[in-house]
């Protein structure tokens, strides 16, 4: 195990420490010995940024299931560094606030940092697998981890029903990804992303292909809270504001972010991926912009924010896949989408976290969240309101912060869309350019509405739970620091395009690098008084006219029924599924024990017999039978004599006699057959059974007349005849069918050689099967001290 696949497992390991750190250090906040860990990991990752910038790889391979194509292979290249960094980066600042957010003394630490730890690592696994198997194990881990970490608060209902909901809908979105990385598997012979993008030219015009990328699209749309999946984030909000900052601003919601992304090099030169992705994208951008003007909780405002700027990202990677259609023109002309795209990412990270930092810092402070209680809170908390203008200008696409410079390259992206000559776009393509502007005016009335909806206007005392005031210093750190940084990513954003930007997008959009090697990326503030320009003017008048008169149109949102909305429709789908499910239950959970015979002897039958049909797998041969004597034929019809008594039987004690006479005459055929010491197993365990038949029901009242009838059932009948047919069949049809020697022969050559002993049955009994009869012996003797403590057992009249 290399140091790398322990910088993903770390997390993990220390997370078993957690717990005994809570307990032996309880005057030291726990978040002080996890805080080591995320920023020791920054550390670690950041040695790789030169090696990245060079173009170059890293691929650590550890054996796990070779047979089957799967090893744990860690791999560093300029995309998962991107991400690797941003989630030890921000998870130090998340930890670091949390240690001033959570309480010691009332909140139980030990729970929610193991499961922040194990969210972290997951994640790590996620990014860094070069597996898709190993990658799909870390990706349910996300959702597993986050499930935990929503319901931190499970005492509250709501709490519970956001987790819940969360891990329904990415749990969905994840298997049908391992539906699609099967698929993949299928078409290419491997799991390794690698070497699939090496065989995209053979896998494009197979018939799994565009079903593949549905399937992985499912999954990424899912976990990144496209249109229509997006229902899960808003409820995921009552987490602990940590746990959203960290999650739903930087990490989780970023997987399938990261996913369309790595595996845009397999299916961008699809079609289908094009549309897919920036169209879903673009229309989740406008939805969440649209529906996060509505809200009135500061948390639900970010939640909806954050669904409409992972749409803008998504719809960004696929306007870049389009790049690799166009021949006619030149590439680097296109790739602005997938620049932007990158950039965004980061910059998103930094303005986002800084906010949702803000709302727990107003929320701790005050005791609310709610924008129509608060007002007025400039003079009383300075610090976190420059804090929430640098984090929501940003949002807004406003200068001079770092979300100016990626939304006009974005603007420029869904520009570029309308002059491609491919896909229908010379018409389609003015829809990008709608969807994109109006979502921005949405975009620009949200921001203002959340900052200057909180800090300026009335101050309202009575409707607060707590006197407002400025947040303890250890608290505003962390967002402090993402402010600074969205304000230096504007003034210097080339210090990310050779280190982080350039070598992310060759792992993107490998094929269009250029002959040096690089994108020769130069991000600059101005470019003249171009369209994108005139798109962001048009925005801040718009937007300005429309925060300001907001109240005036704002009812438009109460038009549409609520009856009718996609959380009403998981609702209503989930009842009516735990309805169903819980009627279909009490059909076949009768209580019988026969019922449920017949349910595994019809299956039995069924499964067995339609694969012998189809498989005409059907066999008789007498090729190598031994002949059968007049000895055989007597015992086999005493014995079926045997069997048919003990049916019919009108009393317990002739079916026991009768049932006696079949085990002891099986004993008999054990003679015949030469197998003495079987013979007398079966006649010891044929005692012992008959003895203990009469011992239960000496203590059972004696058989009435009515009890004497047997009726007939022809179920019963069917299905015994039908289990016995089929038996019978397999049976003959193995017996005919001989793929290979007998391993009778084995034992027969080996049982003195290697065990020492004559006796065959005794050496395999002891020798072979040694474990097995140590275990039967072991069960046996469980069985019977559990009898013998029931027989000793003795419960007082009044216990009874």
């Amino acid at each position: 195990m290399t140091l790398l696949h322990l910088a993903i497992l770390f997390p993990f390991l220390f997370a078993i420490f957690i717990p005994f750190l809570y307990k032996y250090f309880r005057n030291i906040h726990t978040g002080w010995f996890v805080l080591i860990l995320p920023i020791a990991l920054f550390t670690y990752f950041s040695q790789f940024i030169k090696t990245t910038m060079s173009g170059k790889t890293v691929i650590e391979t550890m054996n796990w299931i070779p047979s089957l194509g799967i090893n744990f292979t860690a791999y560093i290249d300029g995309l998962s560094l991107l991400f690797a960094l941003l989630i030890t980066g921000i998870g130090s600042l998340v930890i670091l606030y949390s240690i001033y957010y959570l309480s010691k003394e009332k909140e139980k630490l030990n729970h929610f940092y193991v499961y922040l730890l194990l969210f972290m690592g997951a994640m790590l696994g996620v990014v860094l697998s070069d597996n898709l198997i190993v990658l799909y194990t870390f990706w349910e881990l996300t959702s597993l981890s986050s499930f935990l970490l929503i319901g931190y608060w499970y005492t509250r209902e709501k709490s519970r029903y956001g987790a819940q909901k969360s891990m329904l809908i990415t749990i969905f979105g994840g298997l049908a990804m391992l539906g699609g990385f099967i698929m993949l598997y299928m078409m290419t012979g491997s799991y390794s992303v690698r070497e699939i993008i090496t065989s995209v030219a053979e896998i494009s015009t197979d018939g799994l292909f565009v079903p593949a990328l549905i399937f992985i699209l499912l999954g990424a749309f899912t976990k990144s809270a496209q249109f229509p999946f997006y229902i899960w984030l808003p409820d995921a909000m009552e987490a602990p504001t940590p746990v959203s900052a960290y999650l739903h601003s930087a990490t989780m919601v970023k997987a399938g972010i990261y996913l369309v992304a790595r595996l845009s090099p397999v299916f961008a030169i699809s079609p289908e991926w094009f549309w897919l992705v920036s169209l879903f994208g673009i229309f989740t951008m406008f939805w969440g912009s649209f529906n996060a003007v509505k809200q009135t909780d500061l948390k639900a405002i970010l939640a909806f924010s954050t669904v409409s700027q992972l749409g803008m990202i998504m719809s960004l990677l696929g306007i870049g896949a389009a790049a690799l259609h166009i021949d006619s023109m030149n590439d680097s002309y296109f790739t602005i989408a997938t620049l932007a795209a990158i950039f965004h990412l980061i910059n998103h990270a930094t303005f986002k976290g800084s906010l949702f930092m803000v709302a727990g810092i107003v929320d701790h402070e005050t005791g609310t969240r709610d924008i129509r209680k608060l007002g007025g809170l400039m003079s009383f908390m300075p610090i976190t309101f420059t804090i929430s203008i640098i984090g929501a200008f940003s949002m807004a696409g406003l200068p001079p912060f770092n979300g100016f410079l990626s939304k006009e390259m974005f603007f420029t992206g869904v520009l570029r869309v309308a002059e491609m000559n491919i896909f229908n776009l010379e018409t389609l393509g003015i829809l990008f350019l709608i969807f994109a502007w109006v979502g921005s005016i949405f975009t620009f009335i949200y921001s203002m509405v959340l900052v200057f909806k909180t800090f300026t206007g009335k101050y309202q005392p009575e409707k607060l739970e707590k006197k407002p005031h400025e947040a303890p210093i250890g608290m505003l750190i962390s967002p402090i620091i993402l402010a600074s940084l969205v304000i230096i990513f504007f003034f210097f954003p080339n210090i990310l395009s050779l280190s982080i930007i350039d070598p992310a997008m060759q792992s993107i959009i490998p094929s269009l690098i250029g002959e040096n090697g690089y994108f020769d990326i130069e991000i600059s503030h101005w470019h003249g008084w171009s369209p994108e320009l005139f798109m962001t003017i048009g925005v801040v008048i718009i937007g300005t006219i429309g925060f300001l008169s907001l109240a005036k149109w704002r009812k438009i949102y109460n038009l549409h029924p609520k009856k009718l909305t996609l959380n009403k429709a998981y609702d209503t789908s989930l009842i009516a599924l735990d309805r169903s499910s819980s009627r279909f239950t009490k059909f076949y959970m009768t209580g019988f024990i026969r019922d449920y015979l017949i349910y595994i002897f019809a299956f039995f039958i069924i499964i067995l017999g339609t694969t012998i049909i189809i498989k005409d797998a059907f066999s008789f041969s007498l090729k190598g039978a031994a002949p059968i004597g007049l000895y055989e034929v007597i015992l086999a019809a005493v014995m079926a004599i045997g069997t048919i008594t003990t049916i019919f039987a009108k009393s317990r004690l002739t079916a026991i006699i009768a049932l006696g006479s079949v085990g002891y005459s099986l004993a008999l055929f054990f003679v015949l057959f030469r197998a003495p010491d079987l013979a007398l197993t079966q006649l010891i365990v044929e005692t012992v059974s008959v003895a203990l038949y009469l011992l239960c029901f000496y203590f059972l009242p004696e058989l009435k007349k009515k009890d004497k009838k047997v009726s007939f059932k022809l179920t019963n009948f069917i299905i015994a005849l039908g289990v016995g047919t089929i038996v019978t069949l397999i049976a003959l049809s193995a017996n005919s069918e001989r793929a290979s020697q007998t391993i009778s022969a084995f034992f027969i050559e080996n049982s003195y050689t290697l065990a020492g002993g004559k006796n065959m049955v005794n050496v395999i009994l002891v020798d072979f099967r040694g474990f097995d009869t140590l275990f039967e012996i072991t069960v046996l003797g469980i069985a019977a001290l559990g009898i013998y403590s029931m027989i000793k057992l003795r419960v007082k009249e009044e216990e009874k």
